[in-house]
C-alpha cells in the first residue's frame, strides 16, 4: 500500500520507481497523501527541466555519509566536548545502520534502539534521541534527505532529582588534597566559575594581571562561536596566577599544560588539558567527601552569590549564559522571597489555628 497512517501523525506516502524510493508525510486525510503521491510520480515520470541556479534536492543520502556531514559540521561549530559525545553515539549508530539509506531506517527501528538504551538510563535513551534527531534536522535542513523518522518519537520521563551540590567545607577539602598545581588548577575553576573547557584553553595572553581580569572563550553559544568573557579576578585568584606566571615556562602559551602519549603521532607531546575524568574521584575518594565533578563548583559559586544578592543578571555574565532561565537551574539556594512565603504562611497557620480553637471554646461555654 503506497498511502498509510500513522496514529497521532497523518498519512504518508511510500513507493518506489525505478529502483528509487520516494516518501513523504504527514498529512492530514488519506486524499491529501494521495494527492501529493501522484504529483510526485508525475514529477517523475514528466521531469520539469533542472533548474538553473538552485541546486537539485537530494531524495535521499547513505546513513553513513550523513552521519560523517554532521560530525564535520559539529567539529566546525561546537566544542571538542560536544564532537566527542557526537562520536561515541554515532557509533552505537554506525553498527546497526551503517549500510542503510537514510529513508530506510524507519520509526520503528529507532524505537527498538531507544529501548535497549533505555537500559541504562532514560537520560541516555533522550540523550541518543536528541542527538540523532538533531542528524536528521541537519540533512532535512541542507536538503539532504526528506524526512525525520525521529519525529513524533517521546522522550522517556525521567527522575529529576536535587542535584547535588559541595558546600564551601567539602570544596576546601578536595583542594587540600590535592598536589600544588592541581590545587592552582582547581582554585581557578572554582574563583572565575568557569567551564572545564575554558580553563583548560586558558592563554597567558588572556590574564592581565595588572588590570586583574581573565578572559575566557566558549562555543556554548548560538552558532558555535567561540566567545570571550571577561570575568574579574578575586585576590585568591590573583595570587594564584601571580605565583604561576612568575614560575611559568615562557615557551608554553596556555596556564594549565601537560606532557603525554599521544597515539595519533607515536611520541610524546605537550599541550593543555582535554578532559580530566579521574581526577576529582580519587581526590574526593582522598578527602573523605561525597564524589562530585568540576561542573558542580560553578552551581556551588552560583548558589552563594545568589544567597548574597547578587543580582541574577550579573550571575549569568558570570557564568557566561545567552539565557537567564539556564542560570536560574544553577541557583540552588533557598532565598529570601522563598524564606518570608513559608514564614507568612507559618503566621498564617498558626492564627488560623487560634481562631479555631477560640470560637469552638466559645460555643462550648
Amino acid at each position: 500500500m503506497s498511502v498509510y497512517s500513522v496514529k497521532a501523525k497523518g498519512w504518508r506516502y511510500d513507493f518506489t520507481l525505478n529502483g528509487t524510493r520516494h516518501t513523504r508525510g504527514w498529512f492530514k486525510t488519506k486524499g491529501a497523501a494521495r494527492k501529493a503521491e501522484n504529483e510526485r510520480r508525475e514529477e517523475i515520470v514528466n521531469p520539469a527541466p533542472p533548474p538553473t541556479q538552485s541546486e537539485t534536492i537530494q531524495i535521499d543520502m547513505a546513513f553513513l555519509d550523513l552521519v560523517n556531514r554532521r560530525l564535520d559540521h559539529v567539529r566546525a561549530y561546537n566544542s571538542e566536548e560536544h564532537y566527542r559525545c557526537y562520536t561515541y553515539l554515532a557509533r552505537g549508530w554506525m553498527k546497526k545502520w551503517r549500510h542503510k539509506m537514510c529513508c530506510e531506517i524507519t520509526q520503528q527501528m529507532i524505537e527498538e534502539h531507544l529501548s535497549q538504551r533505555r537500559r541504562i538510563s532514560a537520560f541516555t535513551a533522550n540523550k541518543d534521541l536528541r542527538y540523532l534527531r538533531a542528524t536528521m534536522n541537519y540533512g532535512i535542513r541542507k536538503k539532504l534527505i526528506v524526512s525525520d523518522p525521529t519525529e513524533g518519537i517521546d522522550f522517556f520521563p525521567v527522575e529529576k532529582r536535587v542535584k547535588f551540590v559541595p558546600n564551601n567545607e567539602e570544596i576546601d577539602k578536595v583542594i587540600s588534597a590535592a598536589d600544588p598545581e592541581t590545587q592552582d588548577y582547581l582554585w581557578t575553576i572554582r574563583e572565575t566559575m568557569a567551564r572545564v573547557s575554558e580553563i583548560n584553553r586558558l592563554r597567558w595572553e588572556d590574564v592581565n594581571l595588572d588590570a586583574r581580569f581573565v578572559i575566557l572563550y566558549t562555543r556554548k553559544k548560538q552558532g558555535g562561536h567561540l566567545t570571550p568573557r571577561k570575568i574579574p579576578m578575586t585576590q585568591k585568584l590573583y595570587e594564584v596566577l601571580k605565583s604561576r606566571y612568575d614560575n611559568r615556562d615562557a615557551s608554553k602559551p596556555w596556564v594549565f599544560w601537560h606532557r603525554y602519549w599521544s597515539r595519533k603521532n607515536g611520541c610524546f607531546v605537550e599541550g593543555p588539558f582535554d578532559d580530566r575524568k579521574k581526577l576529582m574521584k580519587r581526590l574526593c575518594e582522598k578527602a573523605g567527601v561525597r564524589y562530585f565533578r568540576f561542573h558542580p563548583l560553578r552551581h556551588a559559586g552560583a548558589s552563594l552569590m545568589d544567597g548574597s544578592n547578587v543580582p541574577l543578571g550579573a550571575i549569568q555574565r558570570i557564568l557566561g549564559h545567552e539565557n537567564r532561565k539556564t542560570t536560574e537551574i544553577y541557583l540552588h539556594s533557598i532565598g529570601d522571597m522563598e524564606r518570608d512565603a513559608i514564614a507568612v504562611f507559618e503566621r498564617a497557620r498558626k492564627k488560623s489555628h487560634t481562631d479555631s480553637h477560640t470560637e469552638k471554646n466559645r460555643g462550648n461555654s
